[in-house]
């Protein structure tokens, strides 16, 4: 009874606590952020509902850019809340998860049926799950690295494919069977336990060296001339960089006590 008693004294004074800080407000330009992400990600919905396809996958390509800034304003600022991080889960899963599906379930699956729509729900359902983990796991994974396909990334798979094709001059419906088979791939990634470089660690406001300033030009020259192809080669690139690194690990993992012994052969044939 009294270890009763005192769970629920602990529940009472956190529910007290977070009433006094909702009491307070929340701040403002974050959370303002966070909503224009949500909106591109509404306006994503509509417009594949009317056929604007290449609308539908920049508006989630904005979404990503508004979803990179809220996070950085609050840090800034140092406005971050708890209640920020919820809110932005819930707008990444609109924008990012429920917007990409509907976008690939009108262009490219609808035509398959009963399995177009289930894969296009595993995704918004892996989706879900890789930011339920991601936000259990914050003070866990190193800064790093992300554990599985963040979920932007897989968005953004999605959304620089289709701009790609109408680039290319594909307009309307795309019912391709490898659309299927990549969506499925990219949902099982989110829930993976495959690392991801996370760019956390790179450092704007130090010095480099003066061709890496030649290098970051050439990338925008090329970014500004093909933004389509750009976009489109750097999302599968990342999407395939953590599978990749994921093999080279393993290989060198079997390949080490391999090269290992080597060494010792070598000085027994040499011994008389």
């Amino acid at each position: 009874m009294k270890t009763r008693s005192r769970f629920t004294a602990d529940i009472r004074k956190r529910n007290k606590f977070s009433r006094d800080k909702m009491k307070k407000g929340i701040y403002v330009l974050p959370n303002l952020f966070t909503t224009a992400s949500l909106f591109a990600g509404f306006y994503s919905i509509i417009a594949s509902l009317y056929g604007r396809f290449s609308h539908a996958a920049a508006a989630i390509l904005v979404a990503m850019v508004l979803d990179g800034l809220d996070g950085r304003m609050a840090r800034l600022t140092n406005t971050t809340s708890k209640f920020g991080a919820e809110y932005d889960s819930l707008a990444d899963l609109v924008a990012f998860g429920v917007a990409p599906a509907i976008l690939i379930y009108v262009w490219a699956l609808a035509p398959y049926g009963k399995w177009g729509w289930m894969t296009c729900f595993l995704f918004v359902t892996c989706g879900a799950l890789r930011l339920a983990r991601f936000n259990v796991q914050i003070n866990i994974i190193d800064k790093g690295v992300f554990n599985g396909l963040p979920i932007p990334a897989a968005a953004m798979v999605v959304a620089s494919t289709v701009i790609l094709l109408h680039h290319l001059g594909i307009e309307g419906p795309y019912p391709h069977v490898s659309i299927l088979f990549a969506v499925f791939f990219l949902s099982l990634l989110m829930v993976s336990s495959i690392k991801f470089y996370s760019f956390k660690d790179v450092h704007y406001f130090v010095r480099r060296p003066f061709m890496t300033f030649v290098l970051i030009v050439l990338i925008l020259i090329i970014v500004i001339a093909e933004p389509q192809i750009t976009i489109f080669t750097f999302s599968v690139g990342y999407g395939l960089s953590g599978p990749v690194w994921f093999l080279i690990r393993v290989a060198r993992r079997k390949g080490g006590p391999a090269m290992q012994e080597e060494p010792k052969d070598t000085e027994q044939i040499a011994k008389p």
